[in-house]
């Protein structure tokens, strides 16, 4: 069962958008917008202090999203880099969103994101857990993506990778990625980011702790679960994120997959 209106859903008397907006802010890797394409998530972040956009509510993808948003709001250009926070992740560690921003540290980078080892049997079944290939030669730093999947890949002995959709993007990868047309694994997988492997584009890869993402929010079960563990964590007071070359965009405006 999906969850309507979960980017307002109370959790710890705060709406589950603010959460993740305060969350990006600690990470403190530049400013936070959140955008999305209503008004009444729109009120509730700036009703906090935050600042949010209104884009187009039809874009097809999160990616088509935070493009409209980027260029809105540097419309001069002073971020070269921007990062994608899912807005149903209220108990994100703020260390991941750093994370994902430092496989841009290579360059040949252009979108770098996350992904974890599978150690449930049934997860790694799942088809709604989308896996990644990536080759490990040390779990410390970043790896090329190679290939995402809703299969169990790759065959053989060894661990597996559940790919998280929290992505950094270089600001010219983002604008020629929402410029191309659907690949043909794209529309087979349903990923979107299959269409930059196949245009060629270098996606790398970081291993994180799993339970650094807390529990993504897409049924009221999980609300319920989201609500248990945030009386075991602080809640994250919103303080201003440094001037950076960097900006981090909450987009709770589409269901927003794993991948």
């Amino acid at each position: 069962m999906r969850l309507p209106g979960k980017p307002l859903a109370d959790i710890a008397g705060t709406p589950m958008i603010v959460h993740v907006w305060r969350r990006a802010v600690a990470a403190e890797v530049g400013p936070v917008v959140v955008a999305c394409g209503d008004r009444a998530i729109a009120d509730a972040v700036e009703s906090a202090g935050g600042r949010a956009v209104i884009t187009d509510p039809l874009h097809p993808t999160g990616s088509d999203r935070i493009h409209e948003a980027i260029g809105r709001i540097d419309p001069g250009r002073l971020h070269d880099a921007v990062v994608n926070v899912q807005g149903d992740l209220p108990l994100l560690d703020p260390a991941a969103v750093r994370v994902a921003i430092a496989g841009l540290a290579d360059p040949e980078t252009d979108i770098a994101t996350l992904a974890a080892i599978i150690e449930d049997e049934a997860a790694l079944a799942d088809t709604s857990v989308n896996k990644v290939v990536a080759g490990f030669a040390d779990p410390e730093r970043p790896a090329r993506a190679l290939y995402f999947s809703k299969a169990i890949v790759p065959w053989g002995p060894g661990p597996h990778y559940e790919h998280i959709g929290l992505y950094a993007y270089r600001r010219a990868a983002l604008e020629r990625f929402v410029g191309l047309p659907r690949g043909v694994l794209e529309q087979r997988e349903h990923l979107e980011q299959l269409r930059a492997l196949e245009a060629g584009m270098r996606i790398s890869v970081s291993l994180i702790d799993a339970a650094r993402l807390g529990v993504q929010v897409d049924t009221p079960a999980d609300l319920a679960r989201a609500r248990q563990l945030m009386e075991l964590h602080p809640v994250i007071s919103a303080k201003a994120g440094t001037q950076g070359r960097q900006g981090t965009i909450a987009s709770p405006g589409l269901p927003l997959s794993r991948g």
